[in-house]
């Protein structure tokens, strides 16, 4: 009688004998803990990649928090360095010209259409930089007022100056976006007309070619938005499989805890860093318990493992 009036209290402690052990209970339960964030990182994946244009721009052009600095230049271009250069943006057409013509192997009449394409590109560039020349010069002045600022480790510590210079930033910012979103606009414009020129015969046996941005990085948003569709979904179906799991679990959380840091510190509501504070604290319990060998492939990785290191022989 005791045995049945004592297991409600025995449930609310913990169920197994001693919490060190995992009982089955915990196990079921870290095994659908690990398909559940399998299933949304190959989600997640699988949608960025679709979707073709996804890029975490706005992202970490939005960071906040004392690694705020470090996330924004992780934009591509950040600063607009790129693409107010007219003579490197000059170069960097010419190039993506003479390329996609040895890709496709132009005649002298396409090649000539190529050459049409790169000079209308550049007429409608120095307009838009003409018509545009007075918030041009406000923006880059504002960014070396911003610049002073942030080296100012006085004007730093005061709260009232760092919201004031974060302020600054953002009006910057949203000052100069319709211009970077014409000069983006022609880049993909151009990168269009010149993938026109190839025939339909030159299409069929050659794949697109893509105007690749010049790495102004070693890590920059131009490699970040093509690696992390792709990451999302190996880890995912590591988790999905429990394969690898201690890796693909740590990988995962450590990209979680990016996302929390770049949003630091978190707020309510639903853009909130905190459900991946949350998911990241979940994979390092799916990493530190090894759940991969419930239901999943580690566990005959982990036989095999231990066949060839003797463990069995140890503990026989």
């Amino acid at each position: 009688m005791a045995k049945y009036l004592l297991s409600p209290l025995r449930l609310a402690v913990g169920w197994g004998i001693s919490p060190r052990l995992l009982g089955t209970i915990a196990v079921v339960m870290l095994t659908l803990l690990r398909l559940t964030i399998g299933w949304h990182f190959i989600t997640e994946g699988v949608d960025k990649y679709q979707a073709g244009n996804w890029s975490a721009k706005p992202f970490f052009a939005n960071a906040r928090g004392p690694f705020a600095g470090h996330f924004r230049q992780m934009v591509w271009d950040y600063d607009g360095t790129m693409r107010l250069d007219v003579d490197q943006t000059k170069v960097n057409w010419a190039y993506y010209r003479d390329q996609i013509s040895g890709h496709y192997g132009f005649d002298e009449k396409q090649a000539a259409a190529a050459q049409n394409n790169y000079i209308k590109a550049v007429d409608q560039y120095e307009i838009v930089l003409q018509l545009n020349a007075n918030e041009v010069q406000e923006f880059q002045l504002g960014l070396d007022r911003v610049a002073e600022l942030d080296g100012d480790s006085v004007a730093s510590g005061v709260s009232s100056l760092s919201g004031q210079r974060e302020s600054v930033r953002k009006e910057l910012s949203q000052k100069i976006a319709p211009v970077f979103d014409q000069i983006d606009a022609i880049w993909e414009n151009y990168e269009l007309a010149q993938n026109k020129v190839a025939s339909p015969e030159q299409l069929l046996t050659h794949s697109a070619y893509k105007l690749t941005r010049p790495r102004l990085q070693m890590m920059d948003t131009s490699v970040i938005d093509t690696m992390v569709p792709y990451f999302d979904m190996i880890v995912g179906w590591c988790l999905l499989l429990g394969l690898f799991t201690p890796v693909a679990a740590l990988a995962a959380a450590c990209f979680l805890g990016s996302v929390f840091l770049s949003q630091y510190p978190p707020v309510t509501g639903p853009g909130s860093s905190n459900y991946q504070l949350i998911e990241g604290l979940a994979c390092l319990v799916l990493a530190a318990t090894g759940a991969g060998r419930f239901a999943g492939l580690d566990f005959f990785l982990h036989l095999i493992i231990r066949k060839f290191n003797g463990d069995d022989a140890a503990t026989a």
